[in-house]
This record gives C-alpha cells, structure tokens and sequence, in this order.
C-alpha cells in the first residue's frame, strides 16, 4: 500500500444555499417527492425479485419499467420525468456499489448495503435535476412541473450549474445545492511546508504551534441540552401502531435543532481552521486519517466530538480551491518512527504514553508533534521548511 497521494484535484463542487419555500411549493415538493420515493421502493421491488429469479436487472431495464409505469399512472405523468430519471440513476449507483463490495469479498460491518426502502415517515425528501429539469430566473430556481423557490442568495454562483439537488433537513429546511465546475482562485506563495497529524486529545496538531488546533468539545458543552431532549422525546415516544403526539413531534424537533447548532458548531471551526493553514503554507502533509474505527472504541464520543472526518475533508477542499499541495500520508507506523533520524521503534506506544523517544538518536519530543515531523519527511518535504517548529509542548499543554 502506497504511504503517499496526493489528493485529487475535483473537477466539480457544490454550493449550497437556503430556500423560502411557500405552502404551495412545499406542497408541490412533497408530491413529487412521494413519486420518486414510489418509484424507489418499485425498483427495491423489481430488484430482490430479479435476485430471487436469477435474473438481471440493471438501469435499461428499470428505465423500461419507469417508462411503463408512466404510461400507465396518471398520477405519476403529473411529476417531472427529471427527478424520477435521477432517482433511478441514484438507486442504480447505490446498487453497484454494494455488488461490488460483495464482488470484492469486504467484511460485513464496511460494505455499502443493498438498497432498501424509503419509508414515508423516515426519508427525508431529496429531488435531483439536470440541466433540462431547472432554469434560474430572476435569481428564483424554476423547477420541473412548475414549481417556483426563492434562493437566499448568500454569495454569487461562480459558474453555471449543471445540475442542482433540492433536500430538506432534519428541522424541515429545504434547501438547494448546485453543481458547478471547479474554479481555483491561487492564493499568494509563502514559501513554507505544513505537517499535521489527527488526534483525539488535540483535533491537529501540526509542526507550526500557531496552527495547532485544541478540541473545541462542542458536543460536550451542548450534552446537557440535548440530554435534556433526548428524556423529553423518550417520554412522550407513542407505543407502537400509534400516531405521534404533538409533544413528542416537537421533542424530537427540539433535539434536531440542537444536534444541528452542533454540527455547525464543528463545520465552522473546521472551515476557518483550514483557512487559516491553506492561507499560510504552499504544501501541506496531511495524514489520511479514517476515524470510522473510533466509534467502536472507550474514546468513541470524543472523536465523534472532534470531527477529524469533516475537518480533514474542509482542509482537502480548501486547498483544492486555492491550489496548494496538499499531500495524504498513509498513517502506519507514523506514531513509531522518528522525524530527526527515522529509525522505527521495536513496538507501538500505548495511547498512555504522550512523550516519544528514539532509541537510535536519543531525540525526546512529545508524540503528536513528533508524528507531524514525520508527516513532512514521508511527504518528500523539507522539515526545515516548516515555520515556527517547536518540539517542547503540545496545543494542549499551551491551552492550560
């Protein structure tokens, strides 16, 4: 396995923006969303059928099962065949990624799962539409079938979207997200290199002090809140077969919001963090982190907590968007060996022990610091290079 990449330049990205949707358009959305969630489960139908007979079933002929189903449904005909199109396009993506998971022999708990079905209840509306489906006019989205939505234009599209996929949240907000060809706005050269390493203790920590970025522990200063409505929603949660009371609709849309407030919480700091080392370096060497582990480990809320995953990606884009070098780092062994003479140790560190020190040279610095020298050695980058180096303390150890 290669122990570097660089990361791929996007030829697309998305920009989301809110939507004021009026009772007639909601209305609207929510109808042709329960055609497209129709024709989902049809074609879940059509499939385990086809897996049970031993037969094929793949986007031709779901495409022929759509085109008759049409002919013959007069309430499908008053949708838009675009969205009803796409959510075909999406099943038959979500399918081929589980055959070929399976095809590829991946254990149970990392393959994608087949496809199953959308319950009206628990499926959030999401619309997908070309080019041919959507016009912007008069800075409002115009939709197949006559649906009309007002845009809160909080910046300027930079290009003419392609396609454009109009969802709603966990709190009933719609909103719209385009698709639009990259547009890469460089960013004055600095002249230095970055290393950075993920944690759980500390969320980055990175060669440079000012870059270090502590836990902000979002979720654990908001626990008491959502705790709070996760009794409220569980003592007023209907006994099976019966409809929701109000009350227990509106535990749940407290909690919602308060796991939304969260969650921004995490994007913002991420994003401005990511900013900031993108601004102040040409070449970045990341560690290609994959924190999905963690859930199944003691420490699971807390990296939960640190959003590594949505961190990581923010950094990534960031630096796709104003051309920087960013390099991934497989992390194996990076906790064992050492940045000064590259010597390995002949075991792992326990998670207890913070401080490192090499057997071969003698160098003594903490762990996470070290494991982000090493980032910038394994990158073919020059550790000299690296701005404001300090070796003596960890992001933690400054914050007390």
């Amino acid at each position: 396995m290669a122990e570097l990449r660089v990361a791929a330049l996007e030829r697309h990205t998305r920009n989301t923006y809110r939507l004021r949707v009026s009772s007639t358009a909601g209305a609207a959305l929510d109808a042709e969303w329960a055609r497209c969630r129709w024709i989902w489960n049809e074609c879940v139908a059509r499939s385990t059928k086809a897996h049970r007979d031993g037969e094929a079933c793949g986007p031709a002929r779901l495409d022929r099962m759509l085109t008759e189903a049409r002919a013959s449904n007069a309430w499908l005909r008053e949708g838009g065949s675009v969205p009803q199109q796409q959510i075909i396009r999406d099943f038959g993506k979500s399918r081929a990624k589980a055959l070929k998971d399976i095809g590829q022999g991946l254990p149970i708990h990392r393959r994608a799962g087949m496809p199953k079905y959308k319950k009206k209840y628990e499926a959030r509306p999401t619309l997908s539409y070309t080019r041919r489906g959507f016009r912007l006019q008069q800075g409002r989205l115009h939709l197949a079938g006559g649906i009309v939505l007002t845009v809160v234009w909080s910046r300027n599209l930079p290009a003419e979207p392609s396609s454009v996929r109009v969802y709603q949240d966990s709190l009933g907000h719609w909103y719209c997200s385009f698709v639009v060809p990259a547009e890469v706005m460089p960013l004055p050269t600095t002249g230095a290199v970055i290393g950075i390493d993920w944690g759980v203790k500390d969320t980055a920590t990175t060669t440079s002090d000012a870059h270090d970025l502590p836990h902000a522990e979002h979720g654990r200063k908001a626990r008491k809140t959502v705790t709070r409505y996760d009794r409220m929603a569980a003592r007023r949660k209907p006994k099976s077969g019966q409809t929701a009371s109000k009350g227990y609709r509106a535990a749940k849309r407290l909690r919602a919001k308060a796991h939304k407030k969260v969650a921004r919480q995490r994007q913002d700091t991420g994003r401005k963090w990511a900013k900031k080392v993108v601004r102040d370096h040409d070449a970045i060497a990341v560690e290609d982190f994959r924190p999905k582990f963690l859930a199944r480990t003691t420490r699971a809320r807390k990296a939960a907590d640190a959003a590594i995953g949505a961190t990581k990606r923010a950094l990534i884009e960031m630096g796709r968007k104003h051309g920087r070098d960013v390099r991934l780092v497989h992390p194996a062994h990076t906790t064992m060996d050492c940045a000064q003479c590259g010597a390995r140790t002949k075991h792992a560190l326990p998670l207890s022990e913070r401080t490192y020190t090499c057997i071969a040279c003698g160098a003594v610095s903490p762990r996470d610091k070290n494991s982000a020298r090493v980032m910038l050695v394994r990158a073919g980058l020059n550790p000299a290079g690296a701005d404001r180096v300090r070796l003596d303390r960890s992001p933690s150890d400054r914050a007390a």
